[in-house]
């Protein structure tokens, strides 16, 4: 069964309301936003009848103020060099991490997840806005292209990548600063302006950050504007002056806003849900370290991270073997409020989330298979009514049951049998998520035979956690895991467009089909009049 103490209260019943607590707040072109808004708690999910601060609901006029300060700023901002810009990144990025310790401190009380993790969601975060503005001496030049193939007769042919314009940035609750500063400083390093909208469940922390990164900046050039997706999101992503929006979020997220930005054409990057398959061969080294591997993948910030692990296939000659040792480990995975000692999972961030979880558990255990509840509480610590799931492992269920199918957000692992290659490599691809995957094995020619062979944007051999994925290439899904990628150069093309210059000095002669308008003469007195 499901352990309890008692049954999670809603968000927005019977909290705890402080006398005071930190807002996040919208900031627009140069300052903070003051007067009345409207705010919603923000709780510790971890004690969800704690409130440990408010989210502001920005108004629509907040919104086109946002927007027009930002359509405002961008000609001024693109016109600067790619290094003065960086400059700017470079004072914000500092502004941040001196205040780190109180941005990890507010994301462990609105997020739940450990303070490593936390520490790690905002010192990344300040390595990102630094490598991206150490990218300031590549960009801004035009490519030579001039006598290659392709370019024909013209006498000087270039290339540049220019600011798409002003961008809109919807960012997620699990990794916050992270995943928004990994959206935000692409864009700026570009030349593009910015407007942000946070995450409903937890704004303190980044929104606190963006207003030091926005405070180094000029006015305009960064806006925040908190609030809800339908009154905030869906203006921003349908406000013409928009001309890139980057999201980072469900699936369900990323369909309404291509509905959204349809109407004005705009260029839509998403990084969406996964379901990622991690598929240990035969011939695997089942070590101790590569089980520690296999459940940090899986596990990390209790499976609420868009390219965890999600479900596990396990040729049937280690199946057995596999999932004694494996479920051993997780036996003693600790669970407790991120600030506790020692703990590895934290608490599910929202209750939607949490309510999910429970709902799968129920179901698998109904449904006879077997569940195998791992994990431990951290010293001294009682659960009460905070939004815990105690890791799992699922054996015994079908391949098309839903714990297979769908992205779980949650530690509960399903571990499946296979004896057949081609068979699991048809499962592996059987959902309509392709955002990371995995293939685990001793031998590197047969990993890659099969790695070759999996839709998604990443593949990892003998690895597949934060981490992984290595910056210089792409990061990215495939079908509904997304469009667009990030990750350094590929990150800024997604707040770029490409302009070609194309010189020709006698145009007669070099570019054919003149000859039909050769009978057009201009006379002596048209030319002297000329």
């Amino acid at each position: 069964m499901v352990e309890r103490t008692t049954e999670a209260p809603s968000t927005h019943e019977n909290t705890h309301r402080p006398d005071a607590g930190p807002v996040a707040s919208a900031y627009i072109d140069g300052g903070p936003v003051t007067g009345d808004r409207e705010t919603i708690p923000v709780v510790n999910p971890a004690a969800p009848r704690t409130v440990v601060g408010y989210g502001a609901q920005s108004l629509p006029e907040d919104v086109d103020r946002a927007t027009a300060a930002a359509a405002a700023a961008f000609p001024g901002w693109a016109q600067l060099t790619p290094r003065q810009r960086a400059d700017a990144m470079l004072a914000g990025a500092d502004a941040i991490a001196g205040d780190s310790a109180e941005l990890v401190r507010q994301l462990v009380q609105e997020v739940g997840k450990p303070a490593h993790d936390c520490a790690g969601d905002v010192n990344g975060g300040v390595h990102l806005v630094r490598a991206f503005a150490a990218l300031a001496d590549e960009l801004g030049q035009f490519e030579d292209l001039t006598g290659r193939p392709g370019t024909a007769s013209a006498d000087e042919v270039l290339l540049q990548q220019v600011p798409a314009g002003p961008a809109v940035i919807i960012t997620p609750w699990n990794t916050p600063v992270y995943l928004c500063l990994n959206a935000v400083a692409p864009a700026l390093i570009a030349g593009c302006s910015v407007v942000v909208k946070p995450p409903e469940a937890a704004p303190l922390a980044l929104t606190r950050a963006l207003h030091l990164l926005a405070a180094a900046l000029p006015a305009g050039v960064l806006n925040v504007v908190p609030g809800s997706g339908a009154v905030v999101g869906d203006r921003l992503v349908r406000d013409p002056a928009v001309r890139s929006v980057s999201v980072t979020g469900g699936t369900a997220t990323g369909r309404s806003v291509l509905k959204a930005a349809a109407d004005t054409v705009k260029k839509v990057a998403l990084e969406l849900g996964g379901n990622d398959p991690a598929v240990v061969l035969a011939d695997a080294d089942l070590s101790t370290e590569t089980l520690r591997e296999l459940i940090a993948g899986s596990y990390s910030v209790s499976g609420q991270v868009c390219f965890n692990i999600k479900r596990i296939y396990i040729h049937e000659s280690r199946y057995h073997e596999f999932v004694e040792r494996f479920t051993a480990l997780v036996d003693q995975l600790v669970i407790g409020p991120g600030d506790a000692p020692g703990v590895h999972l934290g608490p599910l961030t929202t209750e939607a989330g949490y309510r999910n979880a429970v709902r799968l558990m129920e179901h698998a255990q109904q449904s006879g298979h077997t569940v195998h509840i791992g994990g431990r509480w951290a010293e001294g610590f009682e659960p009460g009514d905070g939004w815990f799931v105690r890791p799992a492992v699922v054996t015994d269920l079908p391949a098309d049951d839903e714990l297979v199918m769908e992205e779980q957000f949650a530690p509960l692992i399903p571990v499946l049998p296979f004896s057949d290659e081609e068979a699991v490599i048809t499962e592996a691809n059987r959902t309509e998520y392709g955002l990371a995957s995995s293939v685990w094995s001793g031998d590197r020619d047969h990993a890659l035979a099969v790695a070759r062979r999996i839709e998604a944007g990443n593949t990892f051999i003998n690895a597949h956690r934060v981490g992984a994925s290595v910056p210089l290439v792409p990061f990215g899904g495939v079908k509904q895991s997304g469009l667009g990628r990030n990750h350094l150069h590929h990150a800024v093309s997604e707040f770029t467009e490409e302009h070609a210059v194309i010189r020709y000095s006698d145009p007669h002669e070099q570019i054919p089909g003149i000859s039909p308008w050769t009978a057009l003469q201009e006379t002596a007195d048209a030319r002297t009049t000329g």
